[in-house]
């Protein structure tokens, strides 16, 4: 058992259990806020980017805290995804594999109610929650938490315009005595705003090196692109990335479906995810990330939050993020748990001088990734053409006396003089489209 987690104060069931996972050292933000909950009575705001083990850095002492000879509910935590929500949910289920009677309960949002509020008739001390739906509960009378002494605020800046609205309604069901833990990956004036309204005024603080924890692992490149070439240049990069697992980010669902489509075409292994399709769809996307059977995610920002998948190896701002907050928790999804990792953002020239002041606002270190030659990047789209066809399934509904007539025309050809003449029209066929398209550019 990990003598490193016990040093911490975490008790025998819990070691047990990180045992299992694998999970034997602490991470700097663990290190630093579990002897704090489970020693101190103060409030506490711990600053990690993500990546760096929060959810175990509050998880742990928490379950170590429940009185478990108890049935009411000790401990909110607000998520501001269902997906991050599941996610902490599962970690919390895995952590208390070994405690006796402990009952954890989700009630995110974006799934039947119903069900959440029979499971909360039963014994229940930890309650994982999106502040939507908690607040949904609360006005139904569904929830008590009268007697809730922990309230865990994660990802507190991504759910700041939701806690302004809700928060004061989620607080009047609590016990005026109980304890709030805020975890934030930045600090904004908003994040300051709700610690000073909230939080007690003898509130610790601690953080990790915010400079560089959670992005020590993770190389960050910028790329500039004309507008024409941009799929053609993205794709040759995750040509060059066959086989690894990466989630490209844009900044609308238009965009997302659009370049999925094109991803589908060309036969890349690929899934979207954005806030107009149904939960159902989503789960079931990012089931299929999370065990493999897809490799690339194309994904708005909501997918930011929520998605601990280990081996990552690469991120694409497809589009450059609205916020510093936002790239830091695209960037986040990779080098998850040590491991290392990209982040690349394609640009347009004119949008270059904002790399220096990402670089500024986060301190960070961008470096030019080499774009493709025009060769280069005309042989990947030919490659990928041969990739079609390979994965193509026969059609069985093409009439057998027309593919007898089709067999005959080739018949005479070996394979090697087939791929000749099979290549030598894809590249007429294309030469005769840019002429094209050419023409119609010098008339307008």
């Amino acid at each position: 058992m990990s003598k490193q987690f016990e040093s911490l104060g975490i008790s025998a069931p819990i070691l047990k259990a990180l045992n299992e996972l694998n999970i034997v050292e602490p991470t700097e933000i663990q290190q630093k806020a579990i002897p704090l909950l489970l020693s101190e009575i103060h409030d506490l705001v711990g600053l990690a980017k993500t990546g760096t083990g929060k959810t175990a850095a509050f998880g742990l002492p928490l379950l170590q805290l429940i009185d478990t000879n108890s049935s009411v509910i000790q401990a909110v935590i607000l998520a501001p995804t269902r997906e991050l929500g599941q996610q902490i949910f599962k970690n919390l289920e895995d952590f208390s594999k070994h405690i006796p009677n402990i009952s954890i309960a989700s009630t995110c949002g974006g799934i039947p109610i119903k069900p959440q509020i029979e499971r909360l008739t039963h014994p229940t001390q930890i309650v994982v929650a999106t502040p939507g739906r908690l607040i949904d509960l609360i006005q139904r009378k569904a929830v008590d938490l009268k007697q809730t002494q922990y309230l865990v605020l994660d990802e507190a800046d991504e759910m700041v315009a939701i806690l302004k609205e809700s928060l004061d309604e989620i607080v009047a069901e609590l016990p005026k005595k109980h304890r709030t833990v805020l975890f934030s990956a930045t600090l904004p004036g908003t994040i300051k705003q709700l610690i000073q309204n909230y939080l007690n005024k003898n509130v610790v603080q601690v953080s990790v090196d915010m400079e560089t924890t959670g992005n020590q692992e993770i190389e960050h490149e910028y790329i500039v692109v004309d507008p024409i070439e941009k799929l053609d240049v993205l794709m040759h990069f995750l040509n060059s990335r066959e086989g690894e697992r990466g989630i490209i980010f844009c900044k609308t669902k238009a965009a997302v479906n659009k370049l999925a489509k094109n991803l589908a075409i060309n036969r890349f292994s690929s899934g979207a995810l954005h806030g107009s399709l149904s939960q159902g769809i989503r789960d079931r996307i990012m089931e299929q990330f999370r065990e493999g059977h897809i490799n690339i995610l194309v994904a708005t920002d909501l997918a930011a939050r929520g998605i601990d998948v280990k081996q990552i190896s690469y991120v694409v701002n497809y589009h450059l993020p609205d916020t510093y907050e936002n790239y830091v928790h695209r960037s986040g999804r990779t080098a998850r748990a040590g491991a290392k990792g990209l982040s690349l953002t394609v640009l347009q020239q004119e949008e270059v001088p904002e790399i220096a002041d990402f670089e500024r606002e986060l301190g960070l270190k961008f470096t030019e990734f080499k774009k493709p030659s025009a060769i280069s990047l005309e042989e990947n789209n030919t490659l990928l053409w041969a990739k079609q066809i390979f994965k193509t399934k026969p059609n069985h509904d093409i009439s057998a006396d027309l593919k007898t007539k089709i067999k005959t025309v080739f018949h005479h050809l070996t394979k090697e003089e087939l791929i000749e003449k099979l290549l030598a029209n894809y590249v007429l066929q294309n030469k005769v489209e840019i002429t094209e398209k050419e023409g119609k550019k010098s008339k307008k």
